[in-house]
């Protein structure tokens, strides 16, 4: 059964007069898909909102127009382009652009998994993340919500809590006692009982006696006793250790990064498995590259800028008339889609992306003129997003909070470049009719990751994972294009140049000329070089730094067309399609790492 996101234990505050009861609606229904893992069908939208059915159906209608959702079926599944509502809160915050290099250096360092985490009320999410890859490994994403007793730096973002924020941790541990409304973590014994196998190691060898508090404070289980216990070990020692609190086997230690002023914006964790140090050992080991790596990132944060942080596609500026949610776009989708089109979800979410890098911290003027909504409907946006907790204010400036990563980010930005392209080239298969595949370059082979047939009873049979040679290949050329001339040359003197049919080309200078022809073009056609009667037509994807990552094709018999009449009628579905690719992972790939496989 689906675990439900976290809930407010008590009363929830009754909204002001201004906020906008549709939007409110419309984002609880998109709260939900990402909480169900990032597809739900219609039916269960709808028995859990407990909206009407057709308040649903126009709220996904309206989603799907923003490109934030795809249909596909009976469900509604998340679509990468709704990262980019993450993206401008991180992009606002500056974290990972500023901090996350030096956190994967860290992570290079000392060979373990290395995370920045900022609170959200009772709660801690993860805002970058350098993982290594094991057997036994790190698995949260970037978005994902622990609650702040069950970890290294919720002990330190308790350190500052009020008596009214103890008062909410306590009333949600008592409504959630296993913690079912955070997906993200294996749930808590009912009883508080250790979630680790054994009983905590509390040596405290080779740690010093400042140090020694916050180890024997630490125990595997997150009674709030403990819990206590830790927040004032940690602000003793200036860290925290997590001794397995979030499941067996799993050890952390924390250090708070704070900014000028001395607040703690963010901690900054290292993450280790007991099969390699125990949580007694894991604190000797990274305190002295933690710390530096610490002060390192304090410097960064105050460290001047010149200037706003550039966008580095168009994707990521501030929303501008062309944005595809803009006040010009969403009236002419109303106009097109009648009451399908939940008009005040669009203006809500469009406010969420008015915010970005260089953009922290908006007045109600910037933000109506970046969206170009009413000054009044702006603010009736903005008041409702403050209820919802997404956005906040002194009063006079706004800013986004964390809590707008549980908009789907942590699903989305798990995702694979096969997931992104697999709805794309289904796409392209409908509309071309012959199949359509993504490959990547592998050693001198292309690798199949993703495909998409036709039915035909003529087709192309090849499977994921498939290998063949990249020379005689359509997207083997593409990808062969986007090598340095120096190595594409050093790749082709070193390869058995075999001919694989009578068409195929094996002579290195030729091969080098069309090749070279081919990043000239844009695109390769290959005819029967691979096997006789296959004509293969492919183009090149992109990621964000302009690097050619894979490649899409389609490939048909030589018998039913020209090669001209193939360049004509496939060509511009080809490029369509990689440029809707590459569209969906320049926003995917701003935050997160997008594995080829």
């Amino acid at each position: 059964m689906t675990r439900s996101a976290p809930t407010a234990p008590s009363s929830p505050t009754p909204p002001p007069p201004e906020a906008v009861g549709p939007l409110m609606r419309s984002l609880s229904v998109l709260r939900e898909l990402a909480v169900g893992g990032g597809r739900q069908s219609v039916g269960d939208l709808v028995r859990i909102t407990g909206l009407a059915r057709s308040t649903v159906d126009r709220v996904l209608s309206t989603l799907a127009r923003l490109g934030y959702v795809r249909i596909e079926g009976r469900d509604a599944v998340l679509a990468p382009r709704l990262l980019e509502l993450g993206n401008a809160y991180l992009a606002a915050s500056e974290l990972p652009d500023r901090l996350g290099p030096l956190a994967d250096r860290l992570a290079d360092e000392l060979d373990e998994s290395v995370s920045l985490a900022v609170p959200d009320g009772d709660g801690v999410r993860f805002v970058h993340q350098a993982t290594r890859r094991r057997a036994m490994s790190l698995a949260f994403r970037i978005g994902d919500l622990l609650p702040a007793e069950r970890g290294a730096p919720g002990a330190l973002f308790a350190d500052r809590w009020d008596a009214a924020d103890w008062q909410r941790w306590r009333l949600r541990r008592a409504a959630d006692p296993t913690d079912a409304g955070f997906p993200a973590v294996p749930p808590r014994p009912a009883d508080d009982r250790p979630l680790a196998h054994r009983a905590p190691d509390t040596s405290t060898r080779g740690i010093s006696t400042r140090d020694t508090a916050a180890q024997d404070a630490s125990a595997a289980d997150t009674s709030a006793a403990a819990f206590e216990a830790r927040v004032a070990a940690a602000r003793t020692a200036g860290w925290s250790l997590d001794d397995q609190l979030i499941e067996p086997g799993l050890v952390a230690v924390a250090m708070p990064v704070r900014d000028a002023s001395g607040r703690t914006v963010c901690a900054l964790s290292v993450v280790s498995h007991t099969s390699r140090l125990s949580a007694a050992e894991l604190p000797d080991a990274v305190l002295p590259r933690l710390r530096e790596t610490v002060s390192a990132m304090e410097y960064a944060l105050g460290a001047p800028q010149d200037g706003p942080p550039a966008p580095t596609t168009a994707a990521d500026a501030a929303p501008g008339p062309a944005h595809p949610a803009h006040a010009g776009w969403m009236r002419a989708s109303k106009q097109e889609l009648g009451p399908e089109f939940v008009e005040s979800l669009a203006r809500g979410l469009i406010t969420l992306t008015a915010f970005g890098a260089g953009r922290a911290e908006l007045p109600l003027t910037a933000v109506a003129e970046a969206t170009g909504l009413a000054r009044a409907t702006a603010r009736r946006a903005l008041i409702t997003l403050e209820h919802l907790g997404y956005i906040a204010t002194d009063g006079k400036l706004f800013r986004l909070t964390p809590k707008v990563l549980e908009l789907g980010f942590a699903h989305l930005s798990g995702l694979t470049l096969p997931a992104i392209a697999q709805p794309h080239l289904a796409t392209l298969v409908e509309r071309v009719h012959d199949s359509a595949s993504m490959a990547i370059l592998s050693g001198d082979d292309i690798q199949y990751v993703a495909r998409v047939p036709t039915v035909r009873i003529m087709s192309v049979n090849i499977t994921l994972g498939t290998r063949f040679p990249a020379y005689p290949t359509s997207m083997g050329r593409v990808l062969l294009a986007g090598l340095p001339p120096a190595e594409l040359s050093a790749r082709l003197a070193l390869t058995d140049l075999r001919p694989l049919t009578r068409h195929t080309v094996t002579d290195p200078d030729r091969l080098i000329a069309l090749v070279e022809q081919v990043r000239t073009d844009g695109y390769a056609l290959v005819d029967e070089e691979l096997e006789e009667g296959l004509r293969s037509l492919a183009v090149p994807v992109h990621d964000r730094a302009g690097r050619v990552v894979s490649a899409v094709n389609v490939s048909t018999h030589a018998g039913r067309c020209s090669p001209d009449e193939a360049r004509e009628t496939l060509l511009p579905a080809l490029r369509a399609t990689a440029a809707a690719i590459e569209a969906d992972l320049h926003v995917a790939g701003r935050y997160a790492r997008i594995p080829a496989l």
